[in-house]
């Protein structure tokens, strides 16, 4: 039975490109993934700011501090999901645990009550509630 790896070697080699320009580079952050090295706490911290960088969430300039593998966000935003988003890529940056405290303004949360007020989201109702332009032509 071939394993996906077996089977990405041989296309690499009908292709006639070696497997290591095929893939990326291996990262500090995906040897800590795999179970190798473990990152240090300065690496850790630059490869979360490089995550934060990355996303969305870059417009709110969120503080990382990394101890022991312990990273501990401090900041301040105008969207209730930017402070679930901010612990979820510290942890796939590596972190063992995550100190979130970011501080959501009184208008993000006066905004996610009232759409929790409202009932449910577009992305909840039902298959047969959709309006006619999705239905078979």
């Amino acid at each position: 039975m071939l394993r996906l790896g077996d089977v990405a070697a041989v296309l690499l080699v009908i292709v006639g490109v070696s497997g290591t320009e095929a893939w990326p580079a291996r990262t500090a952050q995906n040897k800590a993934a795999r179970g190798g090295a473990s990152l240090t706490d300065a690496e850790l911290e630059r490869a979360i700011r490089e995550r934060f960088a990355r996303s969305k969430i870059s417009v709110n300039r969120f503080t990382v501090r990394v101890q022991g593998g312990v990273a501990t966000i401090e900041g301040r935003t105008d969207v209730v999901q930017h402070k679930g988003v901010a612990t979820r890529l510290a942890k796939a940056a590596g972190a063992r645990r995550v100190v979130n405290r970011i501080e959501v303004s009184e208008q993000a949360r006066q905004k996610a009550s009232k759409n929790l007020a409202q009932g449910r989201r577009r992305a909840q109702i039902k298959r047969s509630e959709a309006s006619a332009r999705s239905e078979p032509r």
